[in-house]
């Protein structure tokens, strides 16, 4: 019973941590091997890629629609002015347009993370 609890010891007992790699180099590998790093750049990339993409689709697809509906068509130039001092502008519009910009942009990113979900991905 003895040898047995020494044996559970032994094997609940933490093992020293392996040496650190020897040199720059392997020392680097390491680094990117162990700590994702590679995937981290790549994801960082596609991510940067798939937001160029994103507001293609929203500004040349989907924000077309909006300004057709709209009489003038050119909405995103709205101002509202107050004539306090030397007048005060606000861009309405604009400030409009990038909500619904982000909305969209928003429900994208979502249909994709969701069909990246459903995929297993």
């Amino acid at each position: 019973m003895l040898e047995e609890l020494k044996k559970i010891r032994e094997a609940m007992t933490p093992k020293p941590a392996p040496p650190p790699p020897k040199g720059l180099w392997a020392e680097f590998m390491d680094f990117i091997g162990k700590a994702g790093v590679l995937g981290l750049a790549i994801g960082f990339i596609m991510g940067t890629y798939i937001g160029k993409v994103v507001s293609a689709l929203v500004q040349d697809m989907i924000m077309p629609i909006p300004g057709a509906l709209i009489p003038g068509g050119e909405w995103r130039k709205a101002v509202i002015s107050l004539p306090v001092g030397q007048g005060l502008n606000f861009a309405v519009g604009d400030f409009v347009g990038v909500i619904v910009d982000f909305l969209i942009v928003a429900l994208v990113v979502f249909m994709i993370a969701r069909y990246a979900r459903r995929m297993g991905l």
